[in-house]
């Protein structure tokens, strides 16, 4: 199993890190670019968002080289009573959907109930392919799994949900595929505590290979976004592998496990449901873009982008952790973990505003290094000296580089 997975990891790894300069280079001539257009963009300069393509083509190129090879070698049966051949061509064909909704969501914005349709129709695919949630053998609801038209509203319904999920929070510089490699980890690690099928290890490990070789290019300051090709990829594969890791397992545990792991994605996207409906009091307003996710609140709090999308790095490995020594140790000692990390977070939130609270901290810009003294200020774009970071207007940009406020951090 071992040899399977490092070739899984090194080949999704060398595709994806080979071509995603090739799709930086595409992108503006199909027009896959990103434009500031509204006070919701992070970024305050023009951006590939074509990153999705060499994403899926690493991770298709690995899936497939080692499905033909174990196949080979007969240590990996197509045909058995599982399906597995029939299900991975349901795969292969959810793919080709998701990914073109994507691409033309990336070149022309599609409207949202297009992209709901997109991904209504890929997971729809995969369930005529039989890939499902067939059993939910949870105290109270445990019947649910014996109703095949139950069954698949829940799919349906997980799929997209953890597609949006995904979607939702590529708001930041590697953000969205950093968030997916440490689910991915998580996963990979629990199919293999939980001697999961073979096939949905090959997978995490290839998700895994695929977006290490990917984000060098996306982690603060990026050379190019995922875009929603790339989001709605792996937010659906997660999705997949998730319902193919538990498939031999229908203990309550294991089929929490995705979920937790999936928590932190999943607690946003349920926020800003929650949060729009409220604003906007009708169903129409769930589909309306605002300011409100997390990544969003700490940039307003004083973080700079990469400080963000590192604190979400930290809470989704910590429920990531929290999953596997759920599974491995039992519940006392997850809770334990649990506590630990509030309070090195509390500690932390609580250093980094006595940090901000100093009127002399300098600010230094993540993308070109330009470094703003408060006590000299910049008489030559007009800030007199004694003007402090937070009092700088939220429209303005490094006088070097064109970037926003959010793209610095406290200067050490």
């Amino acid at each position: 199993m071992w040899g399977n997975i490092a070739i899984a990891f090194l080949l999704a790894f060398i595709v994806s890190f080979m071509l995603t300069p090739y799709t930086i280079k595409i992108a503006p001539k199909i027009g896959a670019i990103d434009i500031p257009k509204d006070k919701r963009r992070m970024r305050k300069s023009v951006m590939p968002k074509f990153g999705g393509p060499a994403v899926i083509l690493g991770f298709l190129v690995s899936v497939t080289y080692l499905i033909i090879v174990m196949s080979i070698e007969k240590s990996f049966d197509l045909f058995s009573f599982e399906c597995y051949g029939f299900k991975l061509l349901g795969i292969f064909f959810g793919i080709v959907a998701i990914t073109i909704t994507g691409i033309l969501d990336d070149i022309k914005p599609l409207k949202p109930w297009q992209k709901l349709l997109g991904q209504v129709i890929a997971a729809i695919i995969v369930i005529n392919f039989g890939v499902r949630i067939e059993h939910l053998d949870i105290p109270f609801i445990s019947q649910l799994g014996t109703n095949k038209a139950v069954s698949i509203i829940i799919t349906i319904l997980w799929i997209v949900g953890i597609t949006n999920a995904i979607n939702l929070i590529d708001g930041l510089d590697g953000l969205s595929s950093g968030i997916s490699l440490i689910s991915c980890l998580s996963l990979l690690i629990i199919f293999a505590l939980n001697d999961s099928p073979i096939i949905a290890i090959i997978m995490s490990t290839a998700l895994v290979g695929a977006l290490v070789g990917f984000l060098p290019y996306n982690f603060a300051p990026a050379r190019t976004f995922i875009g929603d090709t790339g989001s709605n990829f792996l937010g659906f594969m997660l999705a997949i592998v998730s319902i193919l890791g538990v498939a031999k397992t229908y203990t309550a545990i294991v089929i929490v496990l995705p979920v937790i792991v999936l928590g932190m994605p999943i607690f946003d996207v349920i926020f800003a449901i929650v949060r729009r409906l409220k604003k906007g009091k009708s169903i129409k307003a769930v589909f309306q873009a605002d300011k409100g996710h997390l990544h969003h609140k700490l940039v307003a709090k004083g973080f700079s982008q990469k400080q963000a999308v590192l604190i979400l790095y930290g809470i989704s490995a910590a429920f990531g952790i929290f999953a596997i020594i759920l599974f491995e140790s039992g519940i006392w000692k997850a809770l334990s973990f649990l506590l630990m990390v509030i309070a090195a977070v509390a500690l932390g939130y609580n250093n980094f505003v006595k940090q901000k609270e100093d009127n002399n901290s300098m600010y230094e810009c993540t993308v070109c290094k330009y470094i703003y003294n408060p006590k000299t200020g910049n008489e030559r774009v007009g800030v007199h000296p004694g003007t402090k970071f937070d009092e700088l207007p939220e429209d303005w940009v490094c006088p070097v580089c064109g970037e926003g406020k959010d793209m610095f951090q406290i200067h050490r």
